[in-house]
């Protein structure tokens, strides 16, 4: 049980939480596990979860759980993701709000809908990129997580955007966006099944001036047929059939 007990700190990075059932699998017993949260090692934050005890842990450590415990593609996207890349501009007011992406198929544990974490968690499930296209590792303290690169967390913006000054903002995102490779764009694009995504990301990359997106075949990237009204009273790109906001035009 010593060694056991001495292996714990090396299996369960600070700020992290661990599962049950991951325990069990590396010989940790409920029994066992019921004997460290009594001696005050363990202590449980929800059916299955348990953080070591006295540990502060954040969302990140939840999504570690999830990732490297349940094998799961769920991440940290959208302008959660820009903001662990240090690209997103915007202040924040008030509680923070976290944006998590999965697959259609993957649902968040009870244990992690029902915590606090301090944030308000927003989750989005959707096949508008496969799992792990455009995911990359983010280094924290003590541990580390998969999010979004930023170029995948702007299509995800995007593809979040409802009004106006979501686009907007996107749009000062895209400016942002001035080192990345252009075969890493193409592949995004042409793996993408947003229609509305794909067109306005091309569309605000033109605007911003970037020179790669001189570099991306169109002709490889499925732009779907028909017009798209991002927004009412909007001004209308022939190029690529949007309606998108006049500040935008």
């Amino acid at each position: 049980m010593r060694s056991k007990i001495n292996r714990l700190p090396d299996m369960i990075p600070r700020g992290t939480v661990a599962l049950s059932q991951w325990l069990i699998c590396k010989g940790y017993s409920h029994d066992l596990q019921k004997r460290y949260r009594g001696s005050h090692w363990l202590t449980s934050i929800g059916n299955g979860a348990m953080i070591r005890s006295g540990d502060k842990v954040g969302y990140e450590g939840a999504v570690y759980a999830l990732q490297e415990q349940l094998a799961a593609s769920i991440h940290p996207g959208g302008r959660t993701a820009l903001s662990l890349h240090g690209k997103a501009h915007y202040l924040e007011l008030g509680r923070p709000r976290v944006c998590l992406f999965g697959q259609p198929g993957e649902r968040l544990p009870t244990w992690f809908r029902q915590h606090g974490w301090g944030a308000d968690v927003e989750y989005h499930r959707t096949n508008l990129l496969p799992a792990g296209a455009g995911v990359g590792t983010v280094e924290l303290s003590g541990f580390s997580i998969k999010a979004s690169k930023p170029t995948r967390a702007l299509m995800e913006c995007l593809y979040l955007a409802t009004d106006e000054s979501s686009y907007v903002e996107c749009g000062q995102l895209m400016e942002g966006l001035n080192n990345v490779r252009p075969a890493q764009v193409q592949k995004l694009l042409e793996a993408c099944t947003s229609v509305k995504v794909k067109r306005m990301f091309l569309y605000l990359a033109e605007l911003a001036g970037h020179q790669w997106a001189n570099h991306l075949n169109h002709n490889r990237i499925d732009l779907g047929s028909g017009k798209r009204s991002l927004v009412k009273g909007g001004a209308y790109v022939a190029r690529y059939d949007i309606t998108v906001p006049r500040t935008l035009a």
